[in-house]
């Protein structure tokens, strides 16, 4: 599992930005103070750290400056209410990585995690999210935000197929193809639309499943 550690004095944004990258598989360790961060930081490297510039026990731009001058190659996210082009420029300076400037979309600092974890260690995913859905290949399992959806060996394939082609429509034919034929079970398109039907109300409808008319599916965030 990812570990970040999130340095960060404000308590609601922090708790908030747990929250919401523990639903998607990152396990997030929130430290108040740079000097709780550094300690941790020797104890066990973790795979990325988000960074706040204000912090009560000193400044963030420092502790970055600190953390590359040891030669550690852990990837860095500002994410600071200071703004300014000569903050964004010196912040990336100091090391980091990215920079977020607050207030920021939960989903959007997501995405750049994984943008930024990609490049960094390009590793194939074993957890796929989109929204609130969570598809763990590892463990061959669903969830619906905490809670695990029990799919038929059909609905399963057909989620990660779209998963693991999000952004980009597939054809019925290709579907068909991917989830039964190549399994010896031939069967014909209203199959495929029954099946899309059961998936969606297990899932409670999500938004991120679309129907390309006369096409097929896409999914998208």
């Amino acid at each position: 599992m990812t570990t970040i550690y999130y340095i960060e004095d404000d308590l609601a944004i922090a708790h908030s930005v747990k929250d919401y990258l523990e639903l998607r598989g990152f396990c997030v360790n929130v430290y108040t103070t740079i000097a709780d961060a550094e300690y941790a930081v020797k104890e066990a490297k973790p795979h990325m750290i988000l960074l706040d510039w204000n912090m009560p026990d000193g400044q963030g731009d420092r502790f970055c400056r600190r953390i590359r001058s040891g030669s550690m190659e852990i990837p860095i996210i500002f994410l600071t209410v200071r703004g300014e082009p000569r903050d964004i420029v010196a912040g990336f300076s100091d090391g980091a990585d990215d920079y977020v400037v607050k207030p920021f979309e939960l989903a959007v600092l997501h995405s750049r995690i994984l943008a930024l974890l990609r490049r960094v260690n390009p590793v194939k995913e074993t957890r796929l999210c989109c929204g609130d859905i969570v598809l763990d290949k590892e463990k061959v399992a669903v969830y619906l935000g905490r809670e695990e959806v029990a799919l038929s060996q059909p609905e399963y394939q057909l989620l990660l197929m779209l998963m693991e082609n999000r952004g980009r429509t597939l054809m019925r034919g290709r579907i068909l193809e991917q989830v039964w034929d190549a399994n010896g079970n031939y069967v014909n398109d209203n199959t495929l639309t029954v099946t899309m039907k059961r998936l969606r109300e297990k899932l409670h409808h999500p938004a991120c499943i679309k129907t390309v008319r006369s096409f097929g599916y896409r999914m998208e965030e």
